[in-house]
């Protein structure tokens, strides 16, 4: 069984097609198509089928994809066997939302890059909710994000440390005129976010429904940096974690609007299956992880 076929097969499973797959892979989309053809006459299995007009995995594909993952792995610590960590090659790949992603990772990233400098690290922005679909069927290796609980039996799940959230407005409103400490109210302000799917949007969505409060006006942004550049210019008030604005508020560009909700907080953990053979690649960046956490 040819090892080009099996990455071919992970491929398409991180990218979601076929030609996306060979734009990864820089080969042409005949390329793929013969390799997983390959693939599904040596397993005797069929491993996609024809929905509308995308390929999709079958049953039988999605469940080879732990054991496609193994062996890959196994292969790499083959190649990686007796190497310093410093000459250390293969892939790594990590899902993140945003928040973390743009306002935390960047010291780990330059010290695991300082340990393993010839690893590949391929960060896949994601949602809380969607990171733990990503790991269970192997699209990524591990998933760094804010606990959403529900994980199952197959992840295993460490926590990192606490964050707190914060409702912000720009320094320029008369925080007067927004009191979510009062209950009932109909407010004429616009309420941002990055995605309201994130956990601190619906956290935020749940306490003032509690509360019977709704604002008339709601945007949202998909960028954490661009709703905090929307508040700073009075566009509206956004719910985020406290990390995420701390340099705004320092300078004074931003203040916290008090709550009856104020002390809500974001627990951030990572998660990786108990199935999966852990590499040194992946055992430095953990460490590296759990370091900058601490």
């Amino acid at each position: 069984m040819d090892i080009k076929n099996l990455k071919t097969l992970r491929a398409i499973a991180e990218t979601g097609s076929f030609q996306a797959a060979a734009n990864q892979l820089n080969y042409a989309q005949s390329t793929v198509t013969f390799q997983v053809q390959q693939l599904e006459q040596e397993l005797s299995l069929q491993l996609f089928e024809k929905v509308g007009r995308k390929m999709v995995f079958t049953t039988a594909g999605k469940n080879l994809l732990p054991a496609v993952d193994r062996i890959l792995g196994t292969v790499t610590e083959m190649q990686n066997y007796g190497k310093a960590d410093a000459e250390l090659t293969g892939d790594l790949r990590i899902a993140i939302p945003d928040t973390l992603l743009t306002y935390r990772m960047q010291p780990i990233l330059k010290a695991f890059h300082a340990q393993v400098p010839a690893v590949q690290l391929s960060l896949q922005m994601a949602n809380c909710f969607a990171i733990p679909q990503l790991v269970a069927n192997g699209t990524v290796d591990l998933g760094v994000h804010y606990d959403v609980g529900g994980y199952g039996n197959s992840l295993a799940v460490t926590r990192l440390r606490d964050f707190p959230l914060v409702l912000v407005a720009s320094a320029q409103l008369d925080s007067r005129t927004v009191d979510l400490r009062q209950v009932h109210q109909r407010l004429t302000c616009a309420l941002i976010t990055d995605d309201r799917e994130s956990i601190y949007h619906k956290k935020f969505m749940k306490a003032i429904a509690a509360r019977d409060i709704v604002f008339s006006n709601f945007l949202e942004i998909g960028s954490v940096e661009a709703v905090k550049r929307s508040v700073i210019s009075n566009l509206g008030i956004a719910y985020l974690p406290k990390f995420v604005v701390q340099p705004e508020l320092d300078t004074g560009q931003l203040q916290v609007l008090p709550t009856e909700f104020d002390g809500q907080t974001l627990t951030a953990v990572y998660i990786q299956r108990k199935s999966q053979q852990e590499s040194r690649m992946l055992t430095t960046f953990i460490k590296t992880l759990a370091t900058s956490f601490s």
